[in-house]
């Protein structure tokens, strides 16, 4: 090894212990504390339907979802998950996502909870949340009749 290759070398070094030194500080505590404002998006984001069996809520779930054409990337029956995503007009580059968790409740009824996020941002507007949750009700009114 010459002399050049030994001083390449400590500067690399010197130079990842300065980048070290850089990294970000550990999370604060609060990170993961619940706040008011995601209760209120969570209530936004849930709807309770009288469907005792989850593999009829979830297939309404699915259909509303095609229905407003979205492409049905995944639907894991065991989990009650289903994840979905199409291209939002008029900026056909925009891409809007969505997943669905599907739980049987207690007493004959399903949870039905949707997370929508528009490139890549969580979307916490309550009035997205009922035009999905309106087209849901219709899909499971249709699959009942």
């Amino acid at each position: 090894m010459n002399w050049t290759q030994v001083v390449g070398a400590g500067v690399i070094l010197t130079g990842c212990f300065l980048l070290y030194g850089c990294v970000a500080p550990a999370p604060r505590q609060e990170l993961f504390a619940p706040t008011d404002a995601q209760m209120k998006i969570r209530s936004a984001q849930t709807r309770t339907f009288e469907v005792k069996d989850r593999t009829v809520a979830m297939r309404g779930v699915i259909a509303a979802l095609q229905d407003l054409g979205f492409i049905i990337e995944r639907a894991n029956e065991p989990l009650g998950l289903v994840t979905a995503a199409r291209f939002a007009e008029p900026n056909y580059y925009d891409v809007l996502g969505v997943t669905v968790t599907v739980r049987p409740q207690d007493d004959d009824k399903t949870m039905i909870r949707a997370n929508a996020i528009y490139n890549n941002k969580p979307i916490d507007d309550p009035k997205v949340y009922q035009n999905f949750f309106a087209a849901v009700e219709r899909s499971l009114f249709i699959t009942k009749n």
